[in-house]
């Protein structure tokens, strides 16, 4: 076995270490959690909502606001409301259509993610077989309200996973998928050119769904998630360039399938997390945890 592989198993094995002793945020059914940052250093935290039936019919978007990533509340408390800032069936165009799958109703929503662009909140989400939409808050606050960003209002594509990134010259790329990118046009309405796929160097795809890019450490970093021997993991490649090429795709965060990477206001590298197979410490709560790029530029679990 050569040193690169003994070090891989290592960080492979710290990583489920540090995994196996994180808890959720608060306990309430989440997946394909989403936390974002926002100007008055407040944190937003979304994700898909709608159980127990996840595969149904759903289509409501909840957001939750924290001082300090452990008090959390709903932003939107009014009676009736909770937690919900959108809804399909109140406020959605083509997104409203219901298909069958298995001969069950199908239109859920998934995957939403909140991020703070340009003075503003945006969330991206997926409803499956129909595509993907972009949302803007009108109000700059995040909870609400919220109109499609995109014009026409049709979907953006027609994948699943959405997600946005803000490079640091200011261009806002579309994300999506197991790993399409391409950049907004300004006023960010629409994809100014068609989606690329970024792929690893050891293999098709980092993962076959929730594509999420981010930079640190003067690179850029492609997460996304994938099923191994029944286990939901995150597994990231690392990229010079924007379009790479990227390097090996590795195991970063175990179990930790499906999440994005934001940084708190102290500067540090936090993942979510919602834990999806029998071997994560808990399933379905959203959660978060510290990460660190190691001396070897790879992302993985900070043991705090």
């Amino acid at each position: 076995m050569s040193e690169e592989t003994d070090a891989t198993d290592d960080r492979a094995a710290d990583g489920a270490n540090v995994v196996a002793d994180l808890e959720p945020l608060f306990d309430y059914p989440v997946r394909d959690t989403s936390i974002c940052r926002g100007p008055d250093d407040t944190y937003y935290l979304t994700g898909t909502t709608g159980a127990p039936d996840w595969w149904g019919v759903t289509g409501d978007l909840r957001v939750w606001q924290s001082p300090d990533l452990e008090r959390w509340e709903p932003v939107v408390t009014e009676p009736r409301e909770r937690s919900v800032v959108w809804n399909v069936d109140r406020q959605g165009t083509w997104q409203r259509q219901i298909l069958e799958r298995d001969g069950a109703p199908f239109r859920p929503l998934w995957a939403p993610e909140i991020h703070y662009l340009r003075d503003t909140f945006w969330i991206t989400y997926s409803i499956p077989w129909l595509g993907n939409g972009v949302l803007k808050s009108t109000s700059g606050e995040a909870h609400g309200p919220y109109e499609s960003a995109i014009e026409p209002d049709l979907p953006i594509s027609g994948d699943i996973d959405a997600s946005l990134f803000e490079d640091d010259d200011g261009t806002v790329y579309f994300v999506c998928g197991n790993g399409k990118i391409a950049p907004m046009n300004e006023g960010m309405t629409g994809i100014a050119e068609d989606l690329t796929h970024l792929a690893p160097a050891n293999a098709e795809e980092v993962g076959f769904e929730g594509a999420f890019l981010f930079r640190t450490e003067g690179r850029y970093h492609l997460a996304a998630a994938d099923f191994v021997d029944g286990d939901y993991h995150c597994y990231v490649a690392s990229a010079d360039d924007l379009y790479g090429p990227y390097g090996d795709r590795y195991l970063a965060i175990p179990h930790g399938g499906h999440n994005v990477f934001f940084r708190d206001a102290d500067g540090d590298l936090w993942s979510t997390f919602f834990g999806n197979d029998e071997n994560a410490p808990f399933r379905e709560r959203p959660g978060a945890l510290r990460v660190e790029c190691d001396g070897d530029g790879r992302i993985r679990p900070l043991d705090t």
